[in-house]
């Protein structure tokens, strides 16, 4: 494969194909070719030969049905480019004060250039966080919130704590995340689903008590954790089992 070549000894074409295929199966799609090339904005034959060369060398299978899954050495190749892309979008927000949208861009151009020393000393300078800023988890961690659901399938009324926003609003939708960093939506907001959706698209919204309103199509890449509310004191609540 062409491209220049990482500090990792990878070249850039293969460090993006295999971010891409880590990333969307890890938003439970299914990996096949066409997906590929949406999300990297190539052609399909360019998509077939470069997973052709893959699978030649090791890094991915590619099953009957033409899906894409991660070999062991491919996953682990993966696992640390996005552990890197996922510390320096971290840093870059809570160190320097970059917006989401410009820290994930910033963290493209650096992850390349910057050795696994720096990368190290910049994860232990922050405490080894769990998540990227939009909740993501950082591979190899933990992160101690439950079982999730999208936004846009909570029934009105219910109480949620945002977790994290998808790695497809994160690459395909990158308005999205400015829009939600300008209106303080993070990891830990509390949100509400009102009773009414508005008739123009959007889904009308209490987040840490404040009305918003969101774009319906936005509310599938937003990630909760629901809570439940005591009836006897509605300011408690509990995560839900």
């Amino acid at each position: 494969m062409s491209g220049d070549t990482h500090a990792s000894g990878t070249s850039t074409t293969v460090d993006r194909y295999l971010e891409t295929i880590y990333c969307v199966a890890g938003e439970g799609e299914v990996v096949r070719p066409s997906r590929l090339a949406q999300w990297l904005g190539v052609s399909a034959p360019t998509v077939s030969d470069a997973v052709q060369r893959l699978e030649r060398d090791g890094w991915v299978t590619i099953a009957g049905d033409r899906s894409v899954q991660l070999t062991t050495k491919g996953h682990a190749k993966a696992s640390s480019i996005v552990r890197r892309h996922r510390i320096l979008e971290r840093w870059l927000t809570d160190t320097l004060g970059f917006d989401w949208a410009a820290a994930d861009e910033e963290a493209d151009r650096l992850s390349s250039v910057i050795s696994d020393d720096v990368i190290e000393r910049i994860d232990e300078s922050m405490g080894s966080p769990l998540t990227c800023p939009h909740g993501n988890p950082i591979p190899g961690r933990t992160p101690s919130y439950g079982r999730l659901t999208t936004l846009a399938d909570l029934e009105p009324g219910t109480v949620a704590i945002v977790r994290r926003i998808s790695e497809v609003a994160e690459h395909e939708a990158r308005a999205l995340l400015l829009s939600l960093h300008e209106i303080g939506v993070a990891e830990g907001s509390h949100i509400v689903v009102s009773a009414h959706a508005s008739l123009d698209a959007h889904l009308m919204v209490e987040i840490d008590e404040r009305a918003l309103a969101l774009p319906s199509a936005s509310a599938k890449w937003i990630w909760v954790e629901t809570v439940e509310v005591s009836s006897n004191d509605p300011s408690a609540i509990a995560v839900s089992p």
